[in-house]
């Protein structure tokens, strides 16, 4: 991570493909806690949409993501990286569930085969 007063002469000067994102975690009124979706799908054809992440710890508690406002591409094999926020944090997670979604409402509706996935705390990296 970078301090928000330097981000911008860390990586625009090395033409970085980072996308930047900002600790906010435990200031009212911004509090966002943020993880990173790695994916790695099954398809065999390539599909493109958005993906919303639930996290639920084990008293039931379920939180919903709140970013990814970006159409992911999904082919097969290859892995996604997708940056998740949550307004709440949760410490010991028991259930992970994803949606997919085009965001479409003609066409045909396809399901995204997930063949690998990882959820990593940005804010709390050691989990």
């Amino acid at each position: 991570g970078y301090h928000a007063d330097r981000w911008k002469k860390m990586l625009i000067p090395n033409s970085s493909p980072t996308k930047a994102y900002f600790d906010t975690s435990e200031q009212d009124p911004f509090c966002m806690y943020n993880y990173l979706l790695d994916v790695t799908t099954w398809n065999k054809s390539i599909r493109r949409g958005f993906i919303k992440v639930k996290i639920t710890d084990y008293a039931g508690n379920t939180l919903e993501s709140r970013m990814n406002n970006e159409a992911s591409t999904f082919q097969q094999y290859k892995r996604v990286k997708i940056l998740s926020g949550f307004h709440r944090d949760i410490e010991k997670i028991a259930k992970i569930s994803l949606t997919f979604s085009t965001k479409s409402l003609i066409g045909p509706k396809h399901k995204l085969r997930i063949l690998q996935m990882k959820l990593k705390s940005l804010n709390n990296p050691k989990r």
